[in-house]
């Protein structure tokens, strides 16, 4: 089984992102486009590995607090173009946590540093060869609530993610260097 651990961004956040993709297929940007169902921020690629009740019973050792994601950048790794996530210590510690806790429970796991981003296209195509400006990015924001386990198959049109299980944030964790404000306070 083929399995990572991510944030699926809400409708708004998809919403923007699916805006951003529009615009470079306007630049004519052609490529293999992630489908707005597949849109997604990784905190951990674990990759081919069997027991996905192990996987979910380390996830749900994490304790946080709802907290802020906000896109802020656009931007590219080789072949593969990218919405950046915003600095936040809250994600930040939200990963080094699940990290420990894949590590204490002896599951193997991408070991890279974090970069927050969400792939938008992959392998992309410029019109005459050239790569056009970037599109401006939308100022969109959400609250991320819950950490997903999510199981990556290939199907005849490209990867088909399916959440195997979540935890949700609790609003009285604490996170990152202090107490997250909650939606009532």
């Amino acid at each position: 089984m083929r399995l990572f651990i991510a944030i699926a961004p809400d409708r708004t956040m998809r919403d923007a992102l699916v805006s951003v993709q529009d615009a470079l297929r306007r630049q004519g940007v052609r490529g293999s486009y992630a489908p707005p169902e597949n849109l997604h921020l990784t905190l951990a690629f674990i990759g081919e590995f069997g027991d996905p009740d192990a996987v979910l019973a380390a996830m749900e050792t994490l304790s946080f607090a709802p907290f802020s994601l906000r896109l802020d950048r656009l931007g590219a790794f080789n072949e593969v173009w990218w919405a950046g996530i915003e600095q936040s210590e809250s994600l930040d510690a939200l990963v080094r946590q699940l990290r420990h806790a894949l590590a204490e429970a002896g599951i193997p796991f991408d070991r890279k540093s974090f970069r927050a981003h969400i792939t938008l296209l992959r392998r992309p195509v410029f019109p005459r060869d050239r790569r056009p400006a970037a599109p401006p990015v939308p100022r969109a924001e959400m609250r991320a609530q819950r950490v997903s386990l999510m199981l990556s198959t290939r199907g005849k049109n490209g990867m088909i993610y399916t959440e195997l299980g979540a935890v949700a944030a609790r609003p009285e964790a604490i996170s990152g260097s202090g107490r997250e404000r909650t939606e009532s306070e």
